[in-house]
């Protein structure tokens, strides 16, 4: 992956530190976001949930937040689609550079304008607009995060929330368990249940050690994604555009 080939070998090396990375960032992120305002920023799925109880209290102005906010997970998945599948099925290098050179800038937004007051106090209740502000950009990072890993994992992997992995791991672990009695090599469901116990550990890794940091820092606790996606992005630049332009000038 972070060479930028289009030919995409699942269990490299670079791949799986890369998938552990951020999955401990997708728990970071989470974690911020419900110490922040009091919702999960990677999971449409409670969105739609929270939609239903707004209508239901008939308090329309919130269902309508809980409506639009996810869209925002879509467009960052679609500006992923945009920079990386698309390329890969047109034979072009994908473009993570610029998926995580965007995402830098955008975490940065939310940690340095949260501390500068932009999304008001840190844990205030989620009513206001600066409020569904903040869900907004946390949303859109995780949805050009999940949908980058998820297009060159060949949607094995997902590093923004759960519930994908745990289901394919439980089924991954019937197949190990009955693998006497299937026909083949089973190495790869082995590996891949690896795979999956390592995003699931990471996760709440980070969703532990997010839960510290931002009990004591608040917004700031935002710089730690943003060091780990700058990181990302140094790497990725350099392995996709520096090395070439260093050898361009030589």
């Amino acid at each position: 992956m972070l060479y930028g080939n289009s030919s995409i070998s699942t269990y490299t090396r670079s791949n799986i530190t890369v998938w552990m990375a951020l999955a401990f960032q997708g728990g970071l992120l989470n974690v911020g976001g419900f110490m922040a305002c009091h919702r999960f920023v990677s999971h449409v799925t409670g969105f739609a949930t929270f939609f239903g109880v707004e209508i239901s209290r008939h308090d329309f102005g919130q269902a309508l937040g809980m409506l639009v906010v996810p869209l925002f997970f879509l467009c960052g998945a679609m500006i992923s689609g945009f920079l990386v599948d698309i390329r890969m099925k047109m034979d072009k290098k994908p473009k993570y550079y610029i998926i995580f050179g965007v995402m830098f800038i955008l975490i940065l937004v939310a940690s340095i304008g949260g501390s500068n007051g932009a999304f008001g106090k840190f844990g205030e209740p989620l009513e206001l607009n600066r409020d569904y502000l903040l869900l907004a950009l946390l949303c859109l990072i995780c949805g050009m995060q999940n949908g980058t890993i998820t297009t060159v994992s060949k949607s094995v992997v997902r590093t923004t929330h759960l519930s994908g992995i745990t289901t394919d791991l439980g089924i991954g672990i019937v197949r190990f368990l009955f693998r006497k009695h299937l026909p083949g090599n089973i190495d790869e469901d082995v590996k891949a249940n690896l795979m999956r116990l390592g995003i699931i550990l990471f996760f709440g890794l980070g969703s532990v050690t997010g839960a510290l940091v931002f009990a004591n820092n608040g917004y700031k606790g935002f710089f730690l994604p943003a060091f780990i996606t700058g990181a990302l992005f140094l790497i990725t630049f350099y392995f996709q555009v520096g090395r070439y332009l260093i050898k361009f000038k030589e």
